[in-house]
């Protein structure tokens, strides 16, 4: 199904250690709003869509959202790499090194693990692609908050990335709904 070629699909050149952005990071990776969530909610969603087209785009992004937790995830992993467990407490991630020493783990930045119940799919197209519309903007926002909060250059470069790709999968998910609301019209199905 996929052709995974073995680098990130954006290159992520973390300068400094930032313990704190590393945990805000985590809402990216395992929160209810997250990579990993919209990848998970994107790939289940598209068995119930009603045309081929909708249903590669939603293949597509979904696929594209599973390259983004690898750069979360890199990202993370860069900012934490050589810290020491004092730092790693003194920036609320003393859980995180108890648990997992350095070890990923999908959860949001308080430690609560990512659950399946984040994921929305309710066999509605039309309903499913508004959630994800609005899934799309939330990360989008999420991703500028934390353009507020970094200050290492190749952190910020990666969020802009980032941000961007939400941006074009929103208006991707606004082609899918016109597509899917056509076909519907056309069917007179509702």
């Amino acid at each position: 199904m996929w052709i995974y070629e073995k680098k990130l699909q954006y290159p992520v050149k973390i300068v400094s250690c930032d313990l704190k952005l590393a945990r805000y990071l985590f809402t990216q990776y395992g929160g209810p709003d997250g990579e990993l969530s919209a990848a998970i909610r994107y790939l289940n969603q598209r068995y119930t869509i009603p045309t081929n087209e909708a249903k590669a785009l939603l293949t597509d992004i979904g696929t594209e959202e599973l390259a983004h937790v690898e750069i979360i995830t890199t990202m993370i992993y860069q900012l934490t790499e050589g810290a020491t467990v004092e730092q790693l407490e003194a920036a609320g991630l003393g859980t995180f090194y108890a648990i997992r020493n350095g070890a990923l783990f999908p959860a949001d930045p308080n430690g609560v693990p990512w659950t399946a119940a984040y994921i929305q799919a309710h066999a509605d197209p039309v309903a499913d692609l508004h959630e994800d519309m609005a899934a799309e903007q939330k990360a989008r926002a999420t991703y500028e908050h934390l353009l507020n909060l970094a200050e290492d250059p190749g952190a910020k470069d990666a969020l802009r990335f980032l941000r961007e790709r939400e941006v074009v999968h929103f208006q991707r998910f606004g082609e899918a709904l016109r597509i899917v609301q056509e076909y519907q019209q056309a069917k007179k199905v509702y």
